[in-house]
């Protein structure tokens, strides 16, 4: 009983922080101010999740705001960001789609053979 009270509890203290942006790309210090702010959130942990959202596991809420506070740090000049936390229970109950990716069918179909 103990472990599953435990696991209950981990799941609204693990976090998951969130971090969407919109970034102007049109000169080449814009550009060059999304691939940096990109690459700092790579070097933190971050990972993508979709174009332009980057998404993070954190084991507390402290240590969410930590990366938070480093994101922060690090915001471009222009463009917008927005930054939000999930509890690991909130961040279970997403639901992920993905649509079929059209592709050529091969001339000829492939087959396993077994002997």
């Amino acid at each position: 009983m103990m472990s599953t009270l435990s696991n209950r509890l981990n799941q609204y203290r693990i976090m998951w922080v969130f971090v969407f942006f919109d970034l102007p790309t049109e000169t080449k210090k814009n550009r060059r101010d999304a691939t940096r702010f990109r690459k700092n959130l790579i070097e933190d942990g971050f990972a993508m999740m979709q174009f332009s959202i980057y998404v993070r596991h954190c084991n507390s809420r402290e240590n969410a705001d930590v990366h938070q506070r480093r994101v922060k740090a690090v915001l471009p000049p222009k463009g917008q960001v927005i930054m939000f936390c999930l509890t690991d229970k909130q961040f279970g109950m997403m639901e992920f789609y993905k649509g079929e990716v059209e592709s050529k069918r091969p001339d000829v179909p492939q087959q396993l053979e077994l002997f």
